[in-house]
């Protein structure tokens, strides 16, 4: 093939389909049109997600609707159906999001601690920081999505099942690193650890969101030191508030109603 012309000037060779009669960089021009089209498409749908993923933090998943949607992002009811087809692709869209987030927000700061206790501390507190990190103006929607959808059968409440799973699963695998690290009793049950855990945060958010509790915070993490103190073996912190991190010490001598900053 010989060497066509290219943008700018002077010549080289383009190893993409070429149609004779036609000029050689064409084809590149063709190509960078529909990769700037798809980063376009792509840009747009993360925007779209974001007001998805606000709007079914107040509303919930069942009131997340594409007539919703449009109202809050200003793109019409046909645009936005393009990008999801329907009511539940646009659920398991925003379920997907959630996931991604918590990776993002949660976990991948959380590998930066060492393995066991420190990780499943810092674990726990993402968690419980999440939905202000990832700036939702309503409470966390994988927790009110499991309440929504759990006598729902069908693709979103499997999705949700599976992702609340591999969250357990993940916090037991935190679990058992502490129980290596001799940082746990050895007799320790990382499976009921997880559970209480995760008992734990969904105490935290119905006292943020119904009850409008400042403390919400404070006593999740409190409830939370509390357990590994029970669990915890001759190396770990004692079932005190002297094995506290120190700001959680400060705050489990102050009054009840005292808020957290």
């Amino acid at each position: 093939m010989k060497p066509g012309p290219w943008p700018g000037g002077g010549a080289r060779r383009w190893s993409g389909p070429y149609r004779r009669g036609q000029p050689e960089y064409s084809c590149i021009c063709e190509r960078s049109c529909y990769y700037l089209n798809v980063r376009k498409g792509q840009k747009t749908r993360s925007a779209i997600l974001e007001q998805a993923l606000a709007i079914a933090s107040q509303l919930g998943l069942s009131g997340l609707t594409i007539g919703t949607l449009a109202e809050r992002s200003g793109l019409s009811k046909s645009g936005l159906f393009a990008h999801f087809r329907s009511k539940e692709g646009l659920q398991l869209a925003v379920i997907q999001g959630v996931r991604e987030s918590y990776s993002d927000l949660v976990f991948q700061p959380a590998m930066r601690q060492a393995p066991g206790l420190p990780r499943l501390r810092a674990i726990v507190e993402n968690w419980l920081a999440w939905t202000g990190s990832a700036k939702l103006p309503g409470g966390c929607i994988m927790i009110a999505a499991a309440f929504e959808f759990d006598d729902c059968p069908g693709p979103v409440r499997e999705l949700i099942s599976q992702s609340l799973r591999e969250l357990r699963k993940t916090l037991a695998r935190a679990i058992r690193m502490a129980v290596d690290a001799a940082q746990l009793h050895p007799d320790t049950d990382p499976e009921q650890l997880a559970f209480e855990i995760c008992a734990i945060y969904c105490g935290a958010q119905l006292d943020a969101r119904l009850f409008g509790s400042p403390d919400a915070r404070r006593r999740a993490m409190l409830a939370f030191e509390n357990l590994i103190g029970r669990a915890g073996s001759g190396n770990a912190a004692a079932h005190s508030d002297a094995g506290l991190p120190p700001a959680y010490a400060a705050a489990a001598t102050a009054p009840a109603a005292r808020p957290i900053g």
